[in-house]
């Protein structure tokens, strides 16, 4: 099969997507399909006017895959911006559609906004490429946290306390900051973040200001959240089936961008160390998120559980990472499933999208 790993863009998790593509198309080409890495953003402007003319070439001649080192750091998407050669404001490089038009399958690799949320997918259906994961609907919708918790609340989805904050401005901040003063402690959040970014942990006063003035940085919605003490979890879904679950340990601070991709910057048990019970409780929350959200193939899905063990649901990732820490690879292998499996199964089912 002809296969497009679409990978990078401009999203804050810019280097993640393209660690992840890197696994992804590796893992393919040893399942034997013509797979070639794409980035979003960039495009083929470096490939030469024989492969724009003809971008299909390049699934004849496989281009080399350099290895991906993550540094741990937010990517300087202004430097991404400036060394693009071809200025134009489209988010689809030079060639990016038509190899994609190419290919018999769009793996997306990618992660975070102008990706996971659902434009890129709505794009492809309008051009009839075919793609992996979930649709354009049920990927906008899970991005955004605020829409994620009015969509499952009357399910009666068990989560913490949260209020929601629309369309705020920098006046607007003393009002926030009492808002969050009631609240302490609480988790400070724009609910179109991705990989922990744009989250913090508000415990006393002092550290509301810096917190709010930050989560205004990536928006102007602010989610505020009731803090649980507890074990961080999450669960995927593939297929239907719920696998088992990770409880995560961060080593320093809690579960942010840099101990979510740094090798050894966590501790990660598979399945969680909870009761019996918790864990089914975990997986059936995790399928009814998927199924209730509308997301297709496989998706995961981040849980706190307090000291009663009464589970709280926090957020659904529709297109979760597969860079070597991440987690759902992790919970595919604690049931047998290998990398390379993982990818088949995520590639061949994305050929049933209706």
């Amino acid at each position: 099969m002809k296969v497009v790993v679409l990978c990078g863009g401009l999203s804050s998790e810019r280097d993640i997507s393209l660690s992840s593509g890197t696994q992804i198309c590796t893992a393919l080409r040893k399942n034997g399909h013509r797979a070639v890495l794409v980035d979003l953003f960039l495009g083929l402007e470096d490939k030469g006017d024989e492969v724009l003319a003809d971008p299909s070439v390049l699934f004849e001649d496989l281009p080399a895959l350099d290895p991906i080192v993550f540094t741990g750091k937010e990517p300087d998407l202004n430097a991404v911006k400036n060394s693009r050669k071809w200025k134009d404001e489209s988010l689809f490089g030079r060639g990016v559609l038509e190899i994609c038009k190419a290919a018999d399958m769009v793996f997306m690799a990618l992660h975070g906004m102008n990706g996971e949320d659902g434009r890129v997918q709505a794009a492809f259906d309008m051009m009839g490429i075919r793609y992996t994961g979930s649709g354009y609907l049920g990927s906008a919708m899970s991005m955004d946290k605020m829409l994620t918790k009015e969509r499952l609340t009357p399910y009666g989805i068990p989560m913490p306390k949260w209020i929601s904050l629309r369309n705020q401005t920098e006046e607007d901040i003393p009002a926030i900051e009492k808002t969050v003063r009631e609240w302490l402690p609480c988790v400070v959040k724009t609910p179109t973040g991705g990989s922990s970014l744009g989250v913090f942990i508000v415990r006393e006063e002092g550290q509301i200001k810096e917190a709010v003035k930050n989560c205004l940085s990536f928006g102007k919605d602010v989610l505020i959240e009731e803090f649980i003490e507890g074990k961080e979890l999450t669960c995927g879904v593939l297929k239907g089936r719920a696998l088992p679950s990770v409880e995560i340990i961060p080593k320093v601070r809690f579960y942010d961008y840099s101990n979510k991709y740094m090798a050894g910057a966590t501790e990660e048990i598979c399945p969680g160390r909870i009761k019996p019970e918790t864990e089914k409780t975990i997986g059936e929350i995790a399928l009814k998120v998927q199924e209730i959200m509308g997301l297709h193939t496989y998706s995961r899905s981040d849980f706190v559980v307090d000291q009663e063990e009464k589970v709280y649901f926090l957020e659904v990732n529709t297109l979760p990472g597969m860079t070597p820490t991440s987690l759902v690879p992790q919970e595919a292998a604690a049931v047998g499933i290998s990398f390379e499996e993982l990818c088949e199964i995520i590639l061949q089912d994305g050929m049933t999208r209706d």
